[in-house]
């Protein structure tokens, strides 16, 4: 079978395009700013509620039941959210997404304040909050299809991914600051304010123009099916798609656990694990500058293929980790190989699908990418239990062996 590649014969318009620096692109500044202030509130409350429960309840089943629930948006509605996005204004969708979430933080907050709150009403809310951020994820992708031109779309990519991995390094020292000092109904407010200054930057978005807002003139159910139709034309990201479920099995199964196994095997309070996890950050980083680099070096399906292995080789490290440095090593390699994973599928995900259609095409995969992570994720909580957590990590490591075994006879290998 001959090896599947993307055509890109490159016009003088893109070649100039991709000699500009993305920075002059001024939808794509007001995308990177409102992103800013919409994952760094994310990060505080996706961060401290795990915390949360495990003090309260001391029970690795507790944790992975909350990583659970919020996977589940993703898994069940990512693909409907999809057509919503391509049918409709993407600016305004974007600003009702950020608007939502303000106002759920801010219910949330009166439910704390009151005295009303209960465990339910925090999963209700990691459930809907999640559910709005990928709604708001989704249209930023698509407005990145659209304003951007596709020599710069790796180096788009790249700056969202560098954004988001320092979030994460900052994220878990803020929780453990306002778990530390300060209540949680306070870290609410300040998110939902964090929401509010998103808002607004979103609010200077330019509407797109009619063409790109009407593209889908079908009913919902048949701009659903064209979405499906898309991609299973599109072979090498179907499979891809159907690669990245097992992969996110595995690295579910490792985030999961993460926390539980830093806490309870190696002792670290809230302040030393915030420090530990931004270790997974500043690998992150590192690999967002590389990645555009690699992709002019080397083939796409090399790249994939190696980060697969690496991705092993880091889980197997954590499986084997009894001092707070080989947990380090583990998490600066599964920061930095994951991000440079990521990257390259989101880029070849935009490079290979229609601009119409990009919505859909995110939505179907986004939701087809999360099918085995509740799964794995709860079910490395009774592995824990049964086990301990390190035959839940020497699981993924020798997942992801075997995926990659399988990755290496497949056209992928060969991609362009």
């Amino acid at each position: 079978m001959s090896a599947p590649e993307i055509q890109t014969g490159t016009t003088p318009e893109e070649k100039s395009a991709s000699q500009t620096s993305i920075w002059r692109n001024r939808p794509f500044l007001i995308l990177f700013l409102t992103s800013a202030f919409v994952t760094c509130g994310a990060k505080v409350y996706e961060l401290a509620l795990p915390l949360i429960l495990y003090d309260m309840t001391r029970s690795p089943l507790t944790m992975t039941t909350m990583k659970s629930i919020e996977f589940l948006p993703n898994l069940l509605l990512a693909m409907f959210i999809g057509v919503w996005v391509d049918r409709f204004s993407k600016k305004r969708w974007s600003q009702w997404m950020v608007f939502g979430q303000m106002v759920l933080l801010f219910l949330l907050y009166a439910l704390v304040e009151s005295g009303r709150a209960e465990i339910l009403h925090f999963y209700l809310a990691g459930f809907l909050l999640m559910a709005l951020n990928y709604g708001y994820s989704n249209a930023r992708v698509s407005i990145i299809k659209q304003v951007v031109p596709k020599p710069l779309l790796t180096t788009a990519n790249a700056r969202f991914s560098f954004l988001f991995t320092l979030i994460d390094i900052m994220g878990p020292a803020i929780s453990g600051f306002i778990l530390l000092l300060a209540s949680l109904h306070n870290g609410l407010l300040i998110t939902g304010t964090a929401y509010l200054v998103a808002l607004i930057a979103v609010s200077f978005l330019e509407r797109e123009k009619e063409p790109l807002m009407t593209a889908a003139k079908g009913t919902f159910w048949q701009d659903f099916r064209a979405g499906w139709q898309e991609l299973l034309s599109n072979r090498p990201l179907w499979m891809i798609t159907i690669l990245v479920i097992f992969l996110n099995a595995t690295s579910g199964v490792y985030d999961a656990m993460l926390i539980f196994f830093a806490k309870d095997h190696l002792q670290l309070n809230n302040s030393q694990l915030g420090l530990v996890l931004s270790v997974a950050g500043a690998g992150g980083l590192i690999g967002s500058t590389l990645v555009a680099r690699l992709r002019k070096r080397f083939p796409t399906g090399r790249i994939l293929g190696a980060t697969i292995l690496l991705l092993g080789v880091a889980y197997l490290l954590m499986a084997l980790a009894q001092n707070v440095w080989m947990l380090c090593l583990s998490l600066f390699l599964s920061g930095m190989i994951g991000t440079i994973e990521n990257i390259c599928i989101w880029t070849f995900r935009q490079e290979t699908t229609p601009t119409h259609l990009i919505g859909r095409i995110s939505g179907i995969t986004g939701s087809i990418f999360k099918l085995g992570m509740v799964f794995s994720i709860y079910g490395s909580g009774w592995v824990t239990v049964w086990q301990g957590p390190w035959a839940a990590f020497l699981a993924a490591a020798v997942g992801n062996l075997l995926i990659f075994l399988v990755y290496r006879r497949l056209s992928l290998w060969r991609l362009a």
